[in-house]
């Protein structure tokens, strides 16, 4: 593309335009490409930067160098995980992100907060079925009554993780309400870890697993929306004291397990405490409450307490497969959440629309400098 052309263009188009000379991911080889990855001291991230140039690629490849960058800087990050994406084995990279002091905050569904412990307890009794897409209601049916359960190709274990760790977490709720006390879900989970409760799966590795690495670091995580989740369920069914609980031998005060709302408090605190000297960016995997929760803690802090001065977002990033329609709030591109003073027209901002176990690898292999 020749410079006439582009500057032609009015100044606020010209700005987008990269051409193939001066692209960051661009570099002359001298040598066949597997030839020139092998000889690099970084081979996955020379991969990564010879390949993907385009389109989803293009956009993770960039999403990965502006993070890099960002870390770089002295700034903070922010992830958040949705989906099933602890069952399918996500700690292996965030675990390693964390322990690299890479990742400052974690939120999660109640679910992914659960299941990276069942990983850490119940690795080798998961099993697949790649074929998941082929099954049959009766087969699905079958499935259950053997006791299988189904997170899209993987089966959770769950006599070997939940009802292992179910008694312990009872004995602390017991604890805490005899003796008056207050905790986060996260709080009584970590104290598996502290206590020395459970031991990892002797066929797994215990670095693999984002929660115990987030544990080691004491960072905090975020469990918005518990309920939402297996052992939330259960703690709801001790909670519960009306006509159709039929065994009321253990009633425990739904107090005990503190709430959203004093997680979006202790948000207002971190951040502030962190943005005074950190810009701060946020890395959404997959959708849900886990994302839309805590990047409302700018807004919130801007209008809702009315702070004259709060950092914005430094970048927004997520991954997802969730379309931009019909108001999904997961889909929603970064300038939308420009207008909800979620974002500033500075705040860098990429929308890639991919699997996340997919493009996840690619930027924290460019993030660990493989």
């Amino acid at each position: 593309m020749t410079k006439s052309k582009v500057n032609k263009l009015s100044a606020s188009l010209k700005k987008h335009i990269k051409s193939a000379s001066n692209m960051k991911v661009e570099k002359s080889l001298s040598d066949t490409l597997t030839k020139h990855v092998k000889k690099s001291k970084s081979p996955v991230s020379v991969f990564a930067e010879q390949t993907l140039r385009h389109c989803n690629g293009g956009a993770t490849l960039d999403a990965a160098y502006w993070l890099k960058e960002h870390l770089a800087n002295d700034g903070k990050l922010v992830v958040t995980i949705a989906g099933g994406l602890s069952s399918f084995q996500v700690g292996v990279m965030l675990a390693e992100l964390i322990e690299q002091d890479k990742v400052h905050l974690v939120s999660a569904t109640g679910a992914n907060h659960e299941e990276s412990y069942y990983r850490y307890v119940a690795h080798s009794h998961y099993a697949y079925i790649p074929g998941y897409t082929e099954l049959t209601r009766d087969q699905e049916a079958e499935l259950r009554d053997c006791g299988f359960r189904r997170i899209t190709d993987t089966f959770l274990p769950e006599e070997e993780s939940v009802r292992i760790m179910e008694p312990h977490l009872l004995n602390m709720w017991q604890k805490a309400q005899k003796n008056g006390e207050r905790y986060f879900p996260h709080e009584y989970f970590r104290r598996l870890y502290a206590e020395g409760l459970i031991k990892p799966d002797a066929n797994a590795n215990p670095h693999d697993c984002w929660t115990y690495a987030a544990y080691k670091k004491n960072i905090p995580i975020i469990v918005p929306g518990f309920e939402d989740s297996t052992m939330g369920n259960i703690f709801a069914s001790y909670t519960y004291y009306g006509k159709y609980r039929k065994d009321k031998k253990i009633i425990l005060d739904q107090n005990i397990m503190k709430s959203g709302l004093e997680y979006f408090t202790l948000l207002y605190d971190w951040y502030m405490e962190n943005s005074k000297k950190h810009p701060i960016a946020f890395l959404q995997l997959g959708g849900g409450i886990a994302a839309d929760f805590p990047i409302c803690v700018v807004p919130s802090l801007k209008h809702d307490l009315q702070l004259p001065k709060v950092r914005d977002w430094a970048g927004f990033i997520e991954i997802g497969s969730s379309p931009m329609s019909y108001g999904s709030y997961s889909g929603a591109g970064g300038k939308e959440k420009i207008t909800w003073d979620k974002l500033s027209t500075k705040s860098y901002y990429q929308i890639i629309q991919s699997d996340v176990t997919v493009a996840f690898p690619w930027i924290a292999a460019v993030l660990l400098d493989l």
